[in-house]
């Protein structure tokens, strides 16, 4: 029995300069799940825009093969420096002040699920896709220089085969996950949020000697694997309505401060099915939420 087929579009290697590496107010190292979403949003907007109407991106997964922070450590120094970029010197010959702003230099991988494109159009639907990253497309704020041919692949649901062969095409990489369920399981035991965050991401060195009175020491964390901290989207923190110099004076603005929870690095192979690396948006209106997640994938922004 044959069960359903998920439309997939794998957009490989894309090479992007100068991506937004501060994912949040205390987050840095790699772009938020919202810059990401957000790329893969505003492609199906301009696809859109140009014939493919019934177009719908429904989940996006992102495999990371290499990520470059743009940081600097001289001797002697304790911690890493941002390379920054300075303003151009104004008509006095001083240079204005600016914001630091973290970058970083990437090659990632994108797949998405989507739906709408019928056989017949998918040739022009990959040719549209190969000249907007040329031509019309960022990363996180990045630049793209090149990537690979995108292709089409469909995978069949419960077919191991399939999912052998999507995992080898994103090897060697990692893929980024969620693991809210940590910080849950550590709040539940009434340790403050940024405690328990912190809990998982810190390196916890002891020592001890051996029968012979050797200093041994080891170094661990608290659970295995790549755990890092991701920002993964928005909470709003005043109501709805107008603000000065708003860019589109069409909708409603809100201040938000950003929403910062626990992820996990894994290598594609590790996957048992598609729904481990995909994620989608989430709005939870009573809560003034505005989420990138692996759960609940119903809400799909057009």
């Amino acid at each position: 029995m044959i069960g359903d087929i998920t439309q997939l579009l794998l957009l490989p290697h894309i090479n992007v300069r100068n991506a937004n590496a501060l994912s949040s107010p205390f987050t840095i190292g790699f772009p938020a799940m919202t810059a990401w979403l957000g790329s893969t949003h505003a492609l199906q907007k301009k696809l859109v825009a140009n014939g493919f109407s019934e177009l719908n991106f429904k989940a996006t997964a992102v495999i990371s093969h290499h990520c470059d922070l743009q940081t600097y450590k001289g001797r002697g120094d304790f911690v890493h420096s941002i390379v920054g970029t300075g303003n151009p010197l104004d008509k006095n010959g001083e240079r204005t002040a600016f914001i630091e702003e973290a970058r970083c230099h990437l090659d990632c991988s994108l797949l998405v699920e989507y739906s709408g494109v019928d056989k017949d159009s998918e040739s022009g639907f990959l040719d549209k896709i190969s000249h907007l990253l040329n031509s019309q497309l960022k990363i996180a704020g990045g630049d793209i220089l090149n990537f690979g041919l995108p292709l089409t692949l469909k995978l069949e649901e419960g077919n191991s085969t399939d999912l052998r062969k999507l995992t080898r095409k994103l090897m060697p990489g990692y893929a980024i996950i969620q693991r809210r369920e940590l910080l849950k399981e550590t709040m539940e035991d009434g340790v403050d949020i940024m405690d328990a965050l912190l809990d998982y991401l810190a390196i916890h060195h002891s020592c001890e000697k051996d029968g012979e009175g050797n200093v041994i020491w080891t170094s661990k964390r608290k659970t295995a694997g790549w755990i890092v901290p991701i920002a993964t989207g928005f909470h709003g923190i005043s109501e709805l309505g107008e603000a000065k110099n708003q860019r589109d004076p069409k909708t409603p603005h809100r201040f938000a401060e950003s929403v910062v929870t626990l992820g996990e690095f894994i290598m594609p192979h590790r996957i048992r099915t598609l729904a481990d690396i995909m994620w989608c948006y989430h709005v939870d209106t009573k809560k003034n939420l505005y989420l990138c997640q692996q759960s609940n994938c119903l809400t799909n922004l057009v």
